[in-house]
This record gives C-alpha cells, structure tokens and sequence, in this order.
C-alpha cells in the first residue's frame, strides 16, 4: 500500500518549466477557467510563452497545464513584474503559486533583482494571501499604494490596481526559503 500512495502523490507533484510558444492556447484556457483573471487573448499567451519565456512559468501535472505565471523584468530597474498567476481547480492547495515564485525567483535572469512587483485589486483576496505569504516566507518587506485608478485609467470601468512590491532579501537566500 505505501508504494501505491507514493506513486499517487508523485502524480500529484507538478512539474515546472518555461513555456513554449505551443503553450499558448493552453495557457489561454487555463487564465479563462481562472476567474477573475483577465483574460487575454490566445495570441497574447502565445507571445508571452515565446518572448518572455524566461521570466514565465508552466506548472504540468499528468500532462495538462495546471499552472501559469507571466512576468517581466521592468526596463531599467532591479524588479520582476508578476502579471498573472493562474493555478487550475485540480492543483489547487498543493501551494503551487508560491513553488511558481519561487522558480522564477531562482532563475538566473533575476541574478540581480531587489523587488517583485504585482498588482492586485482590494477583492482579491487569493493574490493578497499569495503575495503576502510569499513575503513572509523569503523574508521580505510587502508594501502597497494605489496605481492604476478606477478612474484615472480605467473610465470607471475596473476596480483600483494596488502595486504591491515586495523587497527581496539577498538572492542566495531565495533557496532557503522554498
């Protein structure tokens, strides 16, 4: 029986790379079955899995894409910008979104990155609890000011994007943390 469990959990472990340019249309379906995640188009997806495949991530679990995060460096400062993380029902509690963080955190392309940053509206409470955790567990300072406005950028038409910045500890503690 143990070898039986031990079999099941390694099913249930995902696996994490960059993606690929074919991830797109899967990536898309995902973001759409992750409310409330903006979607994107499909086309987008597939520019993000081809251009800025070094700061995403694919999370596979049985070979279906269970987890995605989209990010970029941000010209001319020491940040990473996480734009979406979107984890699927099927791997949820398995604390995917923070091991996501984690290994774009310790990829060498963020060698020389001081501070994530991410925006997040006040409803979400599943992106403040992850950020915040991710915080707490790397160890560094969270902070949050109002950025995008309801209505100076959105018409009125989205809630308030807070910048959320988290002020990384030094890069070879990152390992310690995960």
């Amino acid at each position: 029986m143990p070898d039986k469990l031990q079999h099941t959990d390694r099913l249930r472990q995902p696996t994490m790379r960059r993606p690929r340019p074919t991830d797109g249309a899967a990536i898309w379906k995902l973001v759409r079955n992750c409310r409330p995640l903006d979607e994107n188009s499909m086309y987008c997806n597939l520019v993000q899995a081809d251009h800025f495949r070094d700061t995403c991530v694919v999370a596979e679990m049985n070979g279906d894409v269970v987890g995605w995060i989209s990010g970029h460096l941000i010209p001319n400062q020491d940040a990473l910008f996480i734009w979406q993380v979107a984890v699927s029902p099927q791997a949820r509690g398995l604390g995917l979104g923070r091991k996501m963080l984690m290994n774009l955190l310790d990829r060498d392309i963020c060698e020389d990155v001081t501070r994530l940053n991410t925006t997040i509206t006040r409803d979400n409470d599943a992106s403040w609890a992850l950020f915040r955790s991710l915080a707490r567990n790397l160890g560094g300072d969270l902070g949050d000011d109002p950025h995008y406005t309801r209505d100076r950028h959105f018409d009125g038409q989205h809630a308030t994007e807070h910048m959320v910045t988290i002020t990384l500890p030094r890069q070879q503690d990152h390992a310690q943390a995960a």
